[in-house]
């Protein structure tokens, strides 16, 4: 709890204490925003109006329209209107030479606005005086107007655009649009004109090259031709020679022909395989295409169908079966006589075909030679041939350049890579001064700076201040189980010798043999070194309850609420309290809290509780050296709390360490928001060992404990130092821990 002391206190702005300072002098708030608001209409009507007028420019490559089907644009002009290009188009539009043609043709040095000593006022003739300013007399007058020019001008790019917006600012609105029209066009003429001298200087100086070439390429296809008829080169009509051309056709010939003698030597070997194995000749393709194979194929049919149509009347001996038989073993005979012929007439083929391969062969070596003495010489060929082309191809390059820079040469056929997309007009309105805002913006000003400065004024006086009482009541979850009712005429706590605990901590007093419970209720207590009992009888609402009557929810709000970091939980009963310690631990962090609960027991209760199996490392093994810190750690079954388990390592390496335990706790404190140490029955001395009395509170989890022997208890801890204690009761102990359905299997 924050605590004051009698000269010092804690302090906080009191934010309704400043509003109603303001509340309170409303009227001069009012008074002083009204007479801003006044004098900056008033300065506003006083000021000259000045207009402004905007005319825009689209940058954009343009071309005469009887080149837009033939010329092809170039890629120069494709890319000079990049972002760089179009920076560089604003830097002309600024230019001096542009505005002083501007200035020479509507003569604005006669104008007096452009013309600072037409009207010379008192103060600049005062700096002149003293030297502190140039006269403006020494400037010709041509610079004089540039300079108020260049100040009332205003070119720039459209963002993400090929526009550029020309805005001038004038006191006289038919100059203000008159100016950057003119602008426009004085530009539009230059980059014309820059357009046309450029085609005009290319059509100079291509002449004389393009007679110079043409000669180049005549001298160089006379070369070609007399190299060709020197070195017999004759033209094929294509890319080759003759020679080349014939030796080309020779092979394709002779692969032709080798293909045709091959298939006619396999045909052969085919027909001759089948007659020396004694196949029918009708499953040969060579003879069954024969016409007389068919005809005999025919007649042997007939034969066999007469001699099958008498043999139902007719002996086998009978002369006209014999005469049948007789002639259809003559056509058989003549079937292989024809197939006989076929054989010999698929091998002459073969043998035809192997002649005209003997001779295309010849002709090939023959032609060899003719070809690579032919290639040899069309080396030289190729080189002139290289040379006339480079000179033909820049020829027409320059030639196509001429043309189209001939055409280009008039007037209006070279028209600005820019067009006007938006002219100026006479405004209406003036730019400035904008009397309607200028005088809200001044009255807003007048009266944040009024507020401003009555708050100030309360700070530093001190009456917007009040004093911190203490942290405002933080919402715990409440248990379901009705609170006792506070029986009338409740004594005073008494502090003559006994240990006061915070929220719901047990007070005992050397003088009763009772324990009382002290409930804090929404009000915040103040603890002060000189606060009576009476005083602090004011602030909370304390109650008689009897043992049974400590809720594990009013621990969790305490230890919530003061944010404790580490609570040493002692369970004289065994299991029983440390299943309340399980319940502790996953009710506050439930309520948004990130704990973590270790387990020194020796039965491993909170383990068998809240670790997903009994065996996983833990505590010992940490303190055994076996494991790594994070090996220790294990998530809850029920909740997001987390489990360090007792482990299953040997407690007897484990004990050897025990120094090192205290490290360990200290490290969870800095992890977690709350580290609760389940040390089932050990006494005051034990803790002592694991941590100072001043920085641990101490829960004792008593279900089923009679008073005295918890006021002994209390009394042995509070010897010790420890007077930080809480008490919880057996609420919880005869019923299931409760586990978020979100985990529930």
């Amino acid at each position: 709890m924050s605590g004051f002391s009698d000269r010092q206190q804690d302090v906080d702005i009191d934010l309704g204490g400043l509003f109603r300072a303001i509340w309170r002098r409303r009227t001069r708030v009012l008074l002083t925003t009204v007479a801003v608001a006044a004098l900056a209409f008033t300065a506003a009507h006083m000021i000259s109006p000045r207009y402004d007028s905007e005319a825009r420019l689209l940058i954009e490559p343009r071309e005469p329209e009887f080149s837009s089907m033939t010329l092809q644009p170039s890629a120069a002009s494709a890319t000079s209107f990049d972002e760089p290009g179009i920076s560089s188009e604003v830097q002309l539009l600024r230019s001096v030479d542009l505005i002083k043609q501007v200035a020479r043709n509507m003569r604005l040095h006669e104008l007096k606005e452009f013309d600072p000593t037409a009207d010379p006022s008192a103060i600049s003739d005062i700096l002149v005086m003293l030297g502190l300013k140039r006269n403006p007399l020494d400037m010709p007058p041509e610079e004089r107007v540039l300079k108020e020019f260049q100040e009332k001008l205003q070119v720039y790019q459209v963002e993400k655009s090929r526009v550029i917006g020309i805005q001038f600012t004038s006191k006289d609105s038919a100059l203000a649009a008159a100016i950057p029209n003119e602008m426009a066009k004085i530009y539009l003429s230059l980059k014309a004109g820059a357009k046309l001298d450029s085609n005009t200087e290319a059509s100079r100086w291509l002449e004389p090259e393009i007679a110079n070439l043409r000669e180049k390429v005549r001298a160089a296809e006379a070369k070609i031709a007399e190299y060709r008829s020197s070195s017999d080169l004759l033209p094929s009509g294509d890319s080759g020679t003759f020679a080349t051309r014939e030796l080309t056709d020779i092979s394709t010939e002779l692969a032709r022909v080798r293909g045709d003698r091959a298939t006619a030597e396999a045909r052969a070997e085919n027909v001759r395989a089948a007659l020396s194995s004694g196949r029918g000749a009708e499953t040969l393709n060579e003879v069954v295409g024969s016409a007389m194979i068919q005809r005999l194929k025919e007649s042997e049919s007939q034969i066999q169908n007469q001699m099958a149509d008498l043999s139902t009347t007719l002996l086998d001996g009978h002369p006209r079966i014999k005469a049948l038989r007789s002639q259809l073993t003559g056509i058989r005979a003549q079937i292989r006589e024809e197939t006989q012929k076929i054989l010999a007439s698929l091998e002459n083929e073969a043998k035809v075909g192997e002649l005209r391969e003997r001779q295309l062969t010849q002709q090939m070596n023959t032609l060899k030679a003719s070809s690579a003495k032919a290639g040899e010489d069309e080396v030289g060929l190729r080189a002139l041939e290289r040379e006339a082309a480079a000179q033909r191809q820049l020829l027409e390059t320059y030639l196509s350049r001429y043309r189209e820079a001939s055409s280009r040469t008039g007037a209006s056929a070279a028209p600005a890579d820019a067009r006007v997309i938006s002219s100026a007009v006479e405004p209406t309105e003036a730019s400035f001064p904008k009397i309607l805002p200028i005088t809200i913006v001044a009255a807003m000003a007048a009266f944040l700076l009024s507020c401003v400065v009555i708050m100030l004024q309360e700070l530093f006086s001190g009456r917007a201040l009040r004093p911190v009482g203490g942290p405002a009541a933080v919402p715990v979850a409440v248990s379901a189980q009705p609170m006792p009712p506070v029986p009338p005429n409740t004594p005073e706590p008494r502090t003559k010798r006994g240990w006061s605990f915070r929220r719901d901590a047990a007070i005992v007093g050397s003088a009763r043999g009772t324990v009382q419970h002290t409930v804090a209720r929404d009000v915040p207590t103040v603890a002060s070194s000189s606060a009576s009992s009476s005083d602090v009888r004011e602030q909370e609402l304390a109650t008689d309850v009897p043992i049974d009557g400590f809720f594990v929810e009013n621990v969790a709000a305490a230890l919530i609420v003061d944010r404790v970091p580490l609570a040493f939980i002692v369970s004289p009963t065994g299991d029983t309290g440390s299943r309340q310690t399980v319940a502790l631990a996953r009710m506050v962090s439930e309520e948004g809290r990130r704990v973590v609960l270790v387990d020194l027991t020796a039965s491993g209760c909170p383990t068998a509780w809240m670790a997903m199996s009994a065996n996983l490392p833990g505590i010992t093994n940490l303190l055994a050296d076996e494991i790594a810190f994070s090996d220790a750690l294990h998530a809850d079954r029920g909740s997001d709390a987390h489990i360090v388990p007792r482990g299953d390592a040997d407690p007897a390496v484990a004990i050897q360490a025990i120094d090192r335990l205290q490290i360990v706790i200290e490290a969870l404190t800095d992890a977690y928001d709350l580290v609760l140490v389940e040390c089932a029955d050990a006494d005051a001395e034990a803790v002592s060992r694991l941590a100072r009395a001043h920085d641990v509170e101490i829960i004792f989890s008593v279900p089923e404990v009679s008073a005295e022997d918890i006021v002994e208890i209390i009394t042995e801890f509070a010897e010790a130092g420890y007077d930080h204690i809480h008490i919880m009761d057996a609420q919880l102990a005869d019923q299931p821990l409760p586990e978020p359905d979100r985990r529930a299997a």
